[in-house]
C-alpha cells in the first residue's frame, strides 16, 4: 500500500475538528424543543442521522462512522428514537443513563469512558443524570445512514413545539404555538 502523504495545513484544514470553532447545532432533531429533550449537538466527522438537511459536520470525508458531541442540562437528553445503524455512547464528563425498550424500560447508568453499543432497530434514548451539565459522544455506523424513527409520543410532544418532519424524514420547524 502506497503511503499518503499529507501537509500540515492540509490536515488542519480539512481533517481537524476544533471544539472551540465548532458551533452545536440547536435544531438537529424533531425533539429538540421539548423541555426535557433539550441538549447541544456537535455534528464533528459525518452528519449522522441528522434530520436537519442544512447539517455540516466539522469533517466531511466519509469515514464508515459518524461521530457527535452531545452536552446537556441535569435530566435532559434525547427522547426515545431508532435507526437502522449501531450508536455507540462513550461519555466525556458527568453521569449519564442509556434508556431502551418500546416504552424505555430498560436503563443503565455511565460514567465518563464507559461505552454501550446500541444494536441497529433498537428503540433507544439517553439523559444526563448528573448534578451539572456534561458532554457525551455517540458515534453512528456506516456513511448511509437512513432516518431516525421516533416514538410516536415523542413526535405528538414535538409537533406542539412548530417541530415536524416531512414524507422524507427531514426537519420542518414553525413558531410554536
Amino acid at each position: 500500500m502506497a503511503k499518503l502523504q499529507i501537509s500540515n495545513n492540509k490536515m488542519e484544514s480539512e481533517r481537524v475538528a476544533r471544539f472551540s470553532d465548532t458551533e452545536p447545532n440547536p435544531m438537529m432533531f424533531v425533539d429538540t424543543r421539548i423541555p426535557e429533550h433539550k441538549r447541544e449537538l456537535f455534528s464533528i466527522i459525518g452528519p449522522g442521522v441528522s434530520e436537519d438537511p442544512e447539517t455540516r459536520p466539522s469533517i466531511t470525508d466519509n469515514h464508515g462512522f459518524n461521530i457527535a458531541y452531545v452536552g446537556a442540562e441535569p435530566g435532559c437528553g434525547a427522547a426515545l428514537h431508532n435507526h437502522v445503524t449501531v450508536e455507540v455512547f462513550i461519555p466525556f464528563s458527568g453521569s449519564w443513563v442509556i434508556y431502551w425498550g418500546d416504552e424505555g424500560e430498560n436503563e443503565i447508568s455511565l460514567e465518563p469512558l464507559d461505552c454501550i453499543s446500541v444494536p441497529p432497530g433498537v428503540m433507544r434514548g439517553f439523559r444526563n443524570e448528573g448534578n451539572e451539565y456534561a458532554y457525551m459522544v455517540a458515534v453512528v455506523g456506516g456513511d448511509d445512514n437512513g432516518k431516525v424513527e421516533w416514538a410516536q409520543s415523542v413526535l405528538d410532544k414535538a409537533s406542539k413545539t412548530g417541530m415536524h418532519l416531512d414524507s422524507e424524514g427531514n426537519l420542518i420547524v414553525h413558531d410554536a404555538h
